[in-house]
């Protein structure tokens, strides 16, 4: 057998066609398994080591004073979303760009893995709360990895969250034990659920700033002003950055992002 070849879904026949629902877990029961609780599955939960992945941008030394940590969106990978920030490193200046720990094939086709493009996503509403935990402890490993290269009592910590990963930014700056000092939200926002009690006593008076297209698909005008207004009712400093585009990174704007922190306003 060629090992290129991908192998075929279980269940798969000569000259079928198989569909990801196909595939899904059936949601039938039998022979009256439902009404016995004997029968019932019962859900537990362990911790494991695996392997996790993070990019770095720039060169870690003593000399650097910002480290940015910047979180890709639903569906891309860090290596090249880390690119949008190439134009922005200094000796003084690092981009870690960690991966979400559940990569899938973006294309809904199951036929066509082999040549699918491959995303990477930080949770689904399936068992959450352990994948939000999962990845809060994650980011605050990968930054005490990372700060043992630098001087870190004198770097200050950024974090940007594009689309997606603006919910995971937020929940890592409320719920992990990172030092974070910016908190950048990109065509995203905080989720409804988190604290904001919480989060504004991590950022300790720090600037949350929100930046987003002025065609971005996936806001409007009435979702931004609830944001500001819930996050300013809770008492965090925020300031509004927009552009001329969609739901995207925009060079000019990041540059405005970064020349804030690094002045301090």
């Amino acid at each position: 057998m060629n090992s290129n070849t991908p192998s075929e879904p279980v269940g798969a026949t000569e000259g079928s066609t198989v569909s990801a629902e196909s595939l899904a877990d059936p949601e039938s029961s039998t022979d009256g398994a439902a009404s016995d609780p004997t029968c019932q599955p019962h859900e537990h939960h362990l911790s494991t080591t695996r392997a996790a992945r993070y990019f770095v941008l720039g060169t870690p030394s003593p000399l650097v004073r910002e480290c940015w940590v910047v979180l890709h969106g639903y569906g891309q990978l860090a290596a090249r979303f880390i690119r949008n920030f190439t134009a922005a490193i200094s000796p003084q200046r690092l981009f870690v760009a960690p991966e979400a720990l559940s990569r899938f094939y973006v294309s809904s086709d199951v036929t066509a893995h082999a040549q699918s493009r491959v995303g990477a996503s930080w949770m689904t509403r399936e068992d959450r709360l352990a994948e939000i935990n999962d990845h809060v402890g994650f980011l605050d490993t990968v930054w005490t990895r990372v700060a043992d290269g630098l001087d870190s009592a004198n770097v200050k910590l950024g974090v940007l969250g594009f689309s997606q990963g603006a919910a995971t930014a937020s929940r890592w700056t409320a719920l992990g034990v990172s030092p974070v000092r910016r908190l950048v939200l990109w065509g995203g926002a905080v989720p409804d659920d988190l604290p904001l009690d919480t989060l504004r006593d991590r950022l300790s008076g720090e600037t949350l700033a929100l930046v987003m297209g002025d065609h971005d698909r996936f806001s409007s005008a009435a979702r931004l002003t609830a944001q500001l207004e819930r996050l300013r009712g809770h008492r965090i400093p925020t300031t509004l950055s927009t552009f001329v585009g969609g739901h995207r990174m925009d060079a000019a704007a990041l540059a405005r992002v970064l020349a804030d922190f690094e002045s301090g306003s």
